[in-house]
C-alpha cells in the first residue's frame, strides 16, 4: 500500500517526466525576477535619485573654473548644479589625476548671492528645473519589504504544493481513501491474533449485511480501539480490514491533523468525517491515536489548545449532537494509559481489542508467513525458532528472518541456514560484535567466572529456566551473556521461580566474591534487576514476609509531568523503611543462595570458567554435562564453518538475554519480564 501511495503521489505531483523540472524552473525564474527587481530598485535608490551624471567636484573648484571663464553651461535643480566645461580640467584625488568635462556640485547651505551675477557676466548658459517633491526614496524603501514578503510567500506556497497542498487545501483532510482493489492484504496475511480478527470480522459482516443485526436490535460499535505493544500487528490488522471489507476505507495518522496553523486540526477532522459520510457505510482508521488523544489539561503546563480543539472535534464527530450513522472509526495505539477518558467511554471507542505479543503457536504461524518468499535449508526448524523466541513481536520475527537472509547472502549461502538465523538472533538481541575490544588475561578470567556463576546457579536450581548458552564474547554494550530459555511461555510466575531467578542473577556477584574476593562494576545491571524485581515482589505481588496480602504500589507510572506532585505516596515513612528492609533481605537471601550453590558445585564451576576462557562460548547442553560430572564427553565445539572454535562462535541459539552486564536494552527487557506476573494476574 505504501508503494501504491508513492506512485499516486508521483503521478499527481512533480514526479511526472518533466513536470517537476518545469515547475522548479518556473519557480527559479520568478525568484530571479524578484531578486533582479529588488536589486534594480536598490540601485536606483542609491544612484538614480542623485545627480544625473558628471564628475562630482567641490563648490570651491566650481568657483575656480567659473572665475577662469571655463564654464559653458549649468543646470540648476534645487541645490544641485550640473554643468559642462568649455575645455577639460584636471583635478587630483588621492594622488591620482582625474580629467573631467561634465561636473556635479551642490550649493552651500548658506547660499551664494553673487553666483547669478557672475554667471551672467561670463555668458554662461543657465537652465533651471523645479525640484521634485515626490518622495521616491520613501516609496522605494516601502516597496522593498513588500516584494520580499511576496517572495517568501511564493516560496512557501511552492513548498506546500510540492507536498500536495495548496493555500486553500491546508484545512482539508489528509486521509487517504483505499478501495478493495487497491489493498491486497487480508486476514490470511495476519497470523495469530485470532480473537482480534474475530471481532473485526463481525464489523465487516455488519457493513456487508446491516439488516441482519438491526433486526435483532443490535448496533455496530461506533469506534474500535486496537491496543497492544509496538510491532504486534495493529496497523496490519487495519490493512486487512481494508482488504476484506467492501466499503471505502479512509486511513490517516494522528499526526496528520496537526499543522502550524491554528484551527487546521479540527477542520481536517470535520472534512474527513464529511467525506466518510458521503460514501457511507465507510471505515476510518486513525493510526497512533495517542498523538491527538492525550488527556486534556494534564501535567504542570496544562494542555495544548490546538491539540485539544482537534480532540474536541473528534469527540463530537464520534458521538455528538448529530448522528454519525454508517461510519465506523478504528484506531490504534500502544499507549492507552494516556488517552483521554472521554475518548474511550462507551459510545465512542466502546470496543477495545487487545493485540498482545504472540504465543508460541502464533509465532510459528508468523514465521511461516515471513518465510514464504525466502529459501530455507533443510536444517531450519521454524517450530524450534518459535519456541526459542518468547517475547518476540511479529515485527521482531520479521526482522529476525530479514537479518538472517542478509547474513546468508554475506556468507554466500544459496538458502538461509539455521546458523544464519542463530547469528541473526545474536545481532538483533545483543548488537554487533565488538571485534576491536581486547581483554587482558585477568579481565577475561574474571568475566568467565562471572558468567560461569550465573550459568551454574541457573543449572543447579530446580525452578530456574534451563541454561541455553553462555558467552563472554562482547556484543553491543554487553561484555558477556548467560541466556536461559524457558520451556514454555509463562503467564503466571510462582514465588519459588522468582526466588530462583533472583539467585541466578546474583550468581555473577557471588562468583566474584568467592574466587577473587572482590566486586566489579560488571554486576551493575544484575543489581538493578534484583532491586526492581524485589521491589515488585514487596510492593505489587505481596511476596514479602511482612507484606504478604497487600499491594502498596501504584496502578501505573506517572506519564505526565506534575502527576507525582498531585499524588502522594499511599503509605507512611515507617512502612517505607520496612519496605526497604524487606527488599534488602530478599537481595541478601538471593546472594547467599548463589554462594551456597557455587560452593556445592565448585568443581563444575571451575571447569565451566576454564572452558569459557578457552572457547568464549559454551552451549547449555555442555553446562549440564559438567553438572552431571560428564566433562569427558564434551568435545570440541564446531563453528558455523565446521572448524574447531578457539574464539567466538556465532552459531548458538539465542533467546531474550536474561543476564547481560551494563546494557540498558537487556535491562529494559528484564524489567518487562519481571512485570509479567502482575499483568497476568
Amino acid at each position: 500500500m505504501a508503494d501504491q501511495t508513492s506512485q499516486n503521489d508521483n503521478q499527481n505531483g512533480s514526479g511526472l517526466p518533466g513536470g517537476g523540472s518545469s515547475g522548479t524552473g518556473r519557480g527559479r525564474l520568478i525568484i530571479w525576477v524578484i531578486a533582479g527587481t529588488l536589486l534594480a530598485l536598490w540601485a536606483y535608490s542609491y544612484w538614480g535619485m542623485g545627480p544625473s551624471g558628471g564628475e562630482r567636484i567641490s563648490y570651491s573648484e566650481f568657483r575656480t573654473q567659473l572665475s577662469q571663464e571655463n564654464v559653458e553651461r549649468v543646470e540648476v535643480e534645487g541645490n544641485t548644479i550640473n554643468g559642462t566645461l568649455k575645455s577639460q580640467a584636471t583635478r587630483t584625488e588621492q594622488g591620482n589625476s582625474v580629467e573631467y568635462e561634465n561636473f556635479v556640485t551642490y550649493l552651500p547651505s548658506f547660499g551664494d548671492e553673487q553666483l547669478m551675477d557672475l554667471l551672467e557676466t561670463q555668458g554662461v548658459n543657465v537652465m533651471t528645473k523645479p525640484e521634485s517633491t515626490f518622495p521616491w526614496g520613501l516609496v522605494i524603501m516601502g516597496l522593498l519589504p513588500v516584494l520580499l514578503l511576496f517572495g517568501v510567500g511564493y516560496i512557501f506556497l511552492r513548498r506546500m504544493q510540492s507536498q500536495g497542498q495548496g493555500l486553500f487545501s491546508v484545512r482539508q483532510s489528509k486521509a487517504e481513501l483505499y478501495d478493495k482493489d487497491e489493498e491486497d492484504t487480508t486476514f490470511d496475511d495476519v497470523a495469530g491474533a485470532d480473537s482480534a480478527k474475530e471481532e473485526l470480522r463481525e464489523i465487516i459482516k455488519f457493513l456487508k449485511n446491516p439488516k441482519r443485526f438491526e433486526g435483532l436490535g443490535g448496533k455496530v460499535p461506533k469506534g474500535v480501539l486496537l491496543v497492544g505493544p509496538p510491532g504486534t500487528g495493529k496497523t496490519l490488522l487495519a490493512r486487512a480490514v481494508a482488504g476484506e471489507a467492501n466499503a471505502p476505507f479512509f486511513s490517516v495518522s494522528g499526526s496528520d491533523f496537526m499543522e502550524m496553523f491554528v484551527g487546521v486540526g479540527a477542520s481536517r477532522v470535520r472534512d474527513m468525517f464529511s467525506e466518510a459520510k458521503e460514501t457511507s457505510p465507510a471505515i476510518i482508521f486513525i493510526d497512533e491515536l495517542d498523538s491527538i488523544g492525550r488527556k486534556r489539561g494534564a501535567g504542570l503546563g496544562g494542555g495544548n489548545d490546538e491539540r485539544e480543539q482537534t480532540l474536541n472535534q473528534l469527540l463530537s464527530e464520534l458521538d455528538g449532537f448529530e448522528e454519525n450513522e454508517g461510519v465506523i472509526v478504528m484506531a490504534a495505539t500502544n499507549r492507552p494509559d494516556i488517552l483521554d477518558s472521554a475518548l474511550t467511554r462507551p459510545g465512542r471507542f466502546d470496543r477495545q481489542i487487545t493485540v498482545d505479543l504472540p504465543t508460541k503457536q502464533s509465532r510459528h504461524e508468523i514465521l511461516k508467513i515471513h518465510a514464504r518468499d525466502k529459501p530455507m535449508s533443510d536444517d531450519v526448524d521454524l517450530d524450534e525458532i518459535a519456541r526459542s523466541t518468547p517475547g518476540f513481536s511479529g515485527a521482531d520475527l520479521e526482522n529476525l528472518l530479514n537479518e538472517a537472509a542478509l547474513l546468508a547472502g554475506r556468507h554466500g549461502h544459496d538458502a538461509i541456514r539455521y546458523s544464519d538465523i542463530e547469528q541473526a538472533r545474536d545481532k538483533v538481541m545483543m548488537g554487533l560484535k565488538r571485534d576491536g575490544l581486547v581483554l587482558d588475561d585477568e579481565e577475561k578470567r574474571l568475566l568467565a567466572y562471572h558468567e560461569a556463576g550465573h550459568a551454574i546457579v541457573g543449572a543447579a536450581l530446580p525452578n530456574a529456566d534451563p541454561v541455553h548458552k553462555v558467552t563472554i564474547v562482547p556484543r553491543g554494550k554487553a561484555m558477556g551473556v548467560t541466556q536461559q530459555l524457558p520451556e514454555k511461555d509463562k503467564y503466571l510466575y510462582r514465588l519459588d521461580y522468582i526466588l530462583d531467578r533472583l539467585a541466578v542473577i546474583m550468581g555473577g556477584r557471588a562468583a566474584e566474591e568467592l574466587i577473587f574476593d572482590t566486586a566489579t562494576s560488571g554486576a551493575e545491571n544484575d543489581l538493578k534487576q534484583v532491586r526492581k524485581m524485589a521491589r515488585k515482589m514487596v510492593l505489587d505481588w505481596g511476596m514479602g514476609d511482612q507484606f504478604k496480602h497487600i499491594s502498596l504500589g501504584e496502578d501505573q507510572g506517572n506519564v505526565f509531568l506534575g502527576d507525582e506532585i498531585a499524588k502522594g505516596r499511599e503509605y507512611s515513612e515507617v512502612t517505607a523503611r520496612e519496605v526497604d528492609e524487606e527488599i534488602r533481605r530478599i537481595s541478601e537471601d538471593a546472594f547467599q543462595r548463589a554462594v551456597d550453590t557455587l560452593n556445592e558445585h565448585h568443581e563444575a564451576f571451575d571447569q565451566l570458567a576454564e572452558m569459557l576462557i578457552q572457547r568464549e562460548e559454551v552451549p547449555g547442553k555442555d553446562v549440564l554435562k559438567l553438572m552431571n560430572g560428564d566433562a569427558d564427553e564434551i568435545g570440541h565445539m564446531p563453528t558455523t564453518n565446521g572448524e574447531v572454535a578457539a574464539e567466538e562462535n556465532g552459531s548458538a541459539d539465542e533467546h531474550t538475554p536474561d543476564e547481560t552486564e551494563v546494557t540498558e536494552e537487556d535491562e529494559s527487557a528484564e524489567e518487562s519480564r519481571a512485570s509479567g506476573p502482575s499483568d497476568a494476574s
